[in-house]
């Protein structure tokens, strides 16, 4: 398969992340943070020195991941609000970007989670947040329109502390706007927090009559403690979805995969850099994926 890694898991000086990479023969560099920037806040000469860092290491970029929506309630917002109106321009900069390094995907988040959308027999009454879908849908529906009309392709990640939090929910958000221009960039690890297994269900969820909704993917390894509200990263095979790694990428390579699997470098360990954490889980991410 494809490999890479998000590269502020390695270090935010993409000259040392990139020769890293070099290491370990790694060809896709996610860019997420750059320096002190986020993606689709670099100008002209900084993206231009980009490039020819990217050219001078051979790499390739998967997808620019700028957190666009994220934090953001969806009751709170109306398509004219400056807020969102920011979050549209700072897409529209991703999408530039993007285009300019020959990325073929920009991700955006799904808004502030809300625990309960959907209920009945009193639970729509009482507990669930009435109307929070049908605004979701209303506010990611102009993105759409956007990559549309720059031809961009758009990935959603289900996060933790996002409206879409599993691969199930994410194909009801892509089925109900009928469109071609966003996939899931799925998380496993994330799914564990809203206590969806990655396997089978997460993964059968993706796989529609028109094929698959994986755009991208992220890997990491967690141990999560949702009654306590914890969660501890740990090297890649040694958490709660470690046993399910392997099996994942049996079945990426059954169906044919041809996207980008990114390690999402976030674990340290004590008293070392993300660097550490990334050299720990390096290997064995690799071997199962490689």
């Amino acid at each position: 398969m494809k490999l890479g890694v998000i590269t502020d898991g390695i270090s935010r000086n993409p000259e040392h992340a990139f020769s890293v990479m070099n290491e370990f023969d790694l060809e896709y560099a996610e860019l997420q943070y750059i320096d002190d920037l986020e993606v689709g806040d670099l100008n002209d000469a900084q993206t231009g020195r980009l490039q020819d860092l990217l050219q001078a290491h051979g790499l390739k970029v998967p997808c620019i991941s700028r957190h666009i929506f994220a934090g953001l309630v969806t009751g709170e917002l109306e398509r004219d609000s400056s807020v969102y109106r920011q979050q549209l321009d700072a897409l529209r900069r991703c999408i530039d970007f993007a285009q300019a390094l020959h990325c073929p995907l920009v991700r955006v988040m799904s808004f502030r989670k809300e625990m309960i959308l959907f209920g009945a027999n009193g639970a729509d009454e009482w507990i669930i947040t009435a109307g929070a879908w049908d605004r979701l849908l209303h506010l990611m529906a102009p993105a759409i329109e956007i990559a549309e009309a720059m031809d961009a392709n758009l990935v959603v990640e289900n996060g933790n502390n996002a409206m879409i939090t599993s691969a199930w929910l994410a194909r009801k958000l892509i089925g109900e706007l009928g469109t071609t221009r966003l996939k899931l960039l799925w998380d496993p690890g994330n799914g564990l927090y809203c206590n969806e297994p990655a396997w089978p269900d997460a993964y059968e969820a993706l796989q529609g009559p028109d094929g698959s909704l994986l755009g991208h993917l992220h890997i990491k390894d967690v141990i999560v403690n949702i009654a306590h509200a914890r969660a501890d990263f740990v090297p890649f095979g040694h958490g709660d979805i470690g046993p399910r790694l392997p099996t994942i990428a049996a079945a990426l390579r059954r169906d044919g995969y041809e996207g980008v699997v990114s390690l999402e470098s976030v674990y340290r360990p004590s008293g070392g850099t993300f660097e550490d954490g990334f050299r720990a889980s390096v290997g064995r991410f690799m071997e199962w994926y490689g």
